[in-house]
């Protein structure tokens, strides 16, 4: 048996290609070291991170700014609301956005055009900051939980991704048959279409829980109290306002302070805020992609 021939790529290709991966190692670098040296930074001694020691790898390994963060009960309020915040505000988007979609992509529903018109001016035109204040205010939503939900509860443009995957993914020839056998509009929605729908799903619950899981705009508008105020807000306190919770420094030596305590405590911040999005995102980065394609592409 003879072996098949490889083709050789010409010089110039393969010099173009060899200048591809460079550049991609290079901007592969320029992401990941930002991210590595707040990881390294947030365990790394303060003296070590002032003193500009930290360059690749934790110097002087110290565990105290975590420590600090975790005894903190402004931070741990934060965090406790932002699951919250995100839990259920992802789930009140899906259960709107699914509920609008669908019958948008059912070519007997009279009207849907006119009603996808009057959605799409919506991303063009909004009510405005002042007049969505005054509606929040009148339906007594201030200083409520529902002020960071209902507000926002479903994104136009996430109604026109999944109206298009179920337009072109799911078969008409399936809600012909199962209106044959009886199937309530309802059932057949739950029992058929949403478990065929499960990139879409994914897509949306990605983009709207990490949404929710770093705003903070609604709570400065809405929210006074403090044991309301969710995560990112809490943060912004700490890292921009430089608003320093004492809780975190109260066992902690002046010496400690003096020596940057308070920007290690920043990078460990940073690190404790961003973990959970990126604990989710491989339990649904198959499907994420896969959503995506489908549901931009095809319609």
């Amino acid at each position: 048996m003879i072996a098949a021939k490889k083709i050789k790529e010409p010089f110039g290709d393969r010099l173009f290609l060899l200048g591809i991966y460079i550049f991609l190692t290079l901007l592969m670098l320029a992401v990941l070291y930002p991210l590595l040296y707040i990881v390294s930074s947030s365990f790394s001694s303060p003296r070590a991170v002032v003193s500009g020691q930290v360059w690749l790898l934790p110097v002087e390994f110290s565990l105290k700014a975590y420590k600090s963060i975790f005894n903190s009960t402004q931070l741990m309020y934060g965090y406790y609301n932002t699951i919250i915040y995100t839990v259920f505000g992802t789930l009140i988007n899906l259960v709107f956005t699914v509920l609008l979609a669908y019958p948008l992509s059912v070519k007997s529903f009279y009207g849907r055009n006119l009603v996808m018109i009057l959605m799409m001016i919506t991303m063009f035109f909004s009510g405005g900051l002042i007049p969505t204040y005054l509606l929040v205010k009148d339906l007594d939503m201030l200083d409520t939980r529902w002020a960071m939900w209902l507000p926002g509860a479903f994104s136009v443009f996430q109604v026109i991704v999944a109206r298009t995957f179920f337009q072109s993914s799911i078969p008409s020839e399936l809600s012909e048959a199962a209106q044959i056998d009886g199937c309530r509009d309802t059932r057949y929605l739950v029992s058929i279409v949403l478990p065929l729908s499960k990139p879409i799903l994914a897509v949306m619950t990605l983009m709207y829980a990490v949404g929710h899981w770093n705003a903070y705009f609604d709570a400065l508008i809405y929210l006074r109290s403090e044991k309301l105020f969710p995560l990112q807000y809490v943060l912004r306190n700490l890292l921009i306002l430089n608003a320093t919770d004492p809780e975190m420094l109260a066992n902690t030596a002046q010496k400690i302070r003096e020596q940057g305590f308070e920007q290690a405590l920043k990078y460990a911040l940073i690190v404790v805020a961003s973990v959970p999005v990126l604990i989710m995102y491989p339990f649904v980065q198959k499907h994420f992609v896969k959503g995506v394609m489908i549901g931009s592409l095809k319609g």
